[in-house]
């Protein structure tokens, strides 16, 4: 039984709304800049010296892309069902796992088959990455290391090192991916200087 009080959702959201912005990237100023709302009043709303209205959450849900109850953290009632919301990028499809603002994100990540084979294209940013292969084989460029991931295998890196994901063989590739800020790693790793089972059979 859920024995929260009002008072308690409420003083929960300024400590949410910081991890969120910081999850982001996004300074106060900037956030002040694309919401309309002074850098002071945002400070007071994370601090929980403000109190939260909707004046103030509706622009902040926007900005941040998540649903207003996902700001208060009000309890789902009715509808026991998880509706997932797909999100495509870069020509893939990333299906978020987890809610929370702020710490460890969770994806699906899908993918697609592709008649030829792409040059990979290595991309850096802020965060450190652990990935697990589901279906298919799995190209992963970090750095100077080309590695192919058949089905069960797992690594993990930091995304500040150049990095490329992709299909091996051209076919669907399936994987799970937990990423989180800097600092912020998973415990399981695969050594990058080991050769994949599939390599290690040829």
């Amino acid at each position: 039984m859920d024995l929260k009080t009002d008072d308690d959702v409420l003083d929960a959201v300024g400590p949410r709304l910081r991890a969120l912005r910081r999850d982001r990237g996004i300074t106060l100023a900037d956030l002040a800049a694309r919401t309309g709302v002074s850098e002071s009043t945002l400070s007071r709303l994370e601090s929980g010296q403000r109190r939260p209205t909707l004046e103030l959450l509706l622009p902040l849900a926007r900005i941040h892309d998540v649903p207003l109850d996902d700001l208060v953290g009000a309890p789902r009632t009715g509808d026991p069902r998880i509706h997932l919301k797909p999100i495509r990028r870069f020509g893939m499809t990333f299906v978020p796992l987890s809610r929370r603002p702020g710490g460890v994100h969770a994806f699906k990540m899908i993918i697609p088959a592709e008649p030829e084979p792409l040059e990979p294209t290595p991309q850096t940013h802020e965060g450190f990455e652990w990935l697990y292969v589901l279906n298919g084989r799995l190209r992963l460029v970090i750095g100077e290391r080309d590695l192919t991931l058949p089905p069960g295998e797992a690594a993990e890196f930091d995304t500040s090192l150049p990095h490329w994901l992709g299909s091996a063989d051209g076919g669907v590739v399936e994987l799970l991916i937990l990423f989180g800020l800097q600092g912020i790693r998973a415990h399981v790793r695969t050594d990058p200087h080991r050769p994949s089972r599939a390599e290690s059979r040829r």
